[in-house]
C-alpha cells in the first residue's frame, strides 16, 4: 500500500513539474510571425488607429500585389490620412494579442514587409502594459510600388527599461513633410529573428544580480530583473576584440563607468552586458 502511494505521490510530482516547467514557456515569448493571414496571427488582434484624423480601421485585405517577395494572401493596409499626424500609426492591444516577452539574442531582428508609393520612414516601437516605452526606431523604405522588407535592430534595447513588453506599435508613414492627400501603405509578416552574428549573450564568469524597483533606470516596472553583468576590469578581452560602443540601459551611448552597469558592443558582432570593478 505505502508503494502504491508513493507511485502516486511521485506521479502527482511529475505533472506538477512539467507544468511550472512549460508554463513561462507559454506565458513568456511574443507571437510571431504576424503574417495576417485567416489561419495565422494578426488579422484577429485588436488594431487601435491614433493620431489619424478620423482613424480609420487598420483593414485586413487580399493581397492586391501578390508578387515579388510577397506572395501571401492577406495582408494589413493603413491609410495614412491627409490630415493626420506625421505619428499616425496603429496598435495592439494590452494584455492580449502579441503576448508578454522582452528582447534577447533570438528574437531581436524585426522586420517587416511593406509596399508603399513614396519613401518615408517606417517606425516600431514596443511597449511595456504601463505604458512605458523607449522611442520607437525608423527605418525609410528604398523602393516604391513594390513589396520591400525592412530590418529593425533592436539589440541595443536588450536589457532596457522596460524589459517586459506587451504591445507592438507601427507607424507606417512617419513623414514630417505634409501629405498632400491620403496615403495607402502595406503591410505584412513581421517577424522576429536573432542577431545576425554570433553572440553569446551569457557571460563568461557572471552572476545574476537582481535589481530591485528602487534603482530606476535599471529596473523593470513589473518585477525585480535579472541581469547577467560580468565582473572584470575595463581592460578585459580587450585584446582579442575591439570595443566601437559602449551604451547604459536606456540605450544612451556613454563611457565606461565604474560599478554602472554597462552594455558594451564589439567590433566582432559580440555585445556583452558588463559591471566594470576597479581593483
Amino acid at each position: 500500500m505505502a508503494e502504491k502511494w508513493q507511485k502516486r505521490i511521485n506521479n502527482k510530482m511529475k505533472k506538477l513539474l512539467f507544468v511550472f516547467v512549460i508554463f513561462p514557456l507559454y506565458f513568456f515569448g511574443q507571437i510571431n510571425p504576424i503574417n495576417f493571414e485567416n489561419s495565422g496571427v494578426g488579422s484577429g488582434w485588436t488594431w487601435t488607429v491614433f493620431e489619424n484624423d478620423d482613424n480609420p480601421i487598420l483593414e485586413i485585405i487580399n493581397n492586391p500585389i501578390s508578387s515579388g517577395i510577397n506572395t501571401s494572401r492577406t495582408v494589413a493596409k493603413f491609410t495614412a490620412r491627409r490630415l493626420g499626424q506625421p505619428w499616425a500609426g496603429c496598435e495592439t492591444l494590452h494584455g492580449s494579442d502579441i503576448g508578454l516577452f522582452s528582447f534577447d539574442s533570438s528574437n531581436c531582428i524585426i522586420k517587416i514587409m511593406v509596399f508603399k508609393n513614396k519613401i518615408s520612414d517606417v517606425g516600431i516601437k514596443f511597449v511595456d502594459p504601463t505604458s512605458a516605452a523607449q522611442p520607437e526606431i525608423k527605418v525609410s523604405n528604398t523602393l516604391v510600388n513594390q513589396w520591400e522588407e525592412l530590418t529593425f535592430d533592436f539589440s541595443s534595447r536588450i536589457g532596457v527599461f522596460p524589459i517586459i513588453k506587451d504591445q507592438i506599435v507601427i507607424f507606417p508613414d512617419f513623414d514630417p513633410n505634409p501629405r498632400y492627400d491620403d496615403e495607402v501603405i502595406l503591410f505584412d509578416n513581421i517577424t522576429f529573428t536573432g542577431y545576425n552574428n554570433p553572440v553569446s549573450w551569457e557571460c563568461i564568469n557572471s552572476i545574476c544580480t537582481p535589481q530591485n524597483n528602487n534603482n530606476g533606470s535599471y529596473s523593470d516596472s513589473l518585477s525585480c530583473v535579472n541581469f547577467c553583468m560580468q565582473s572584470s576590469t575595463f581592460n578585459y578581452n580587450v585584446n582579442k576584440k575591439k570595443i566601437i560602443r559602449i551604451s547604459n540601459f536606456l540605450g544612451q551611448e556613454c563611457s565606461p563607468n565604474k560599478y554602472i552597469p554597462q552594455i558594451y558592443f564589439y567590433d566582432d558582432g559580440t555585445v556583452e552586458k558588463k559591471l566594470l570593478k576597479y581593483y
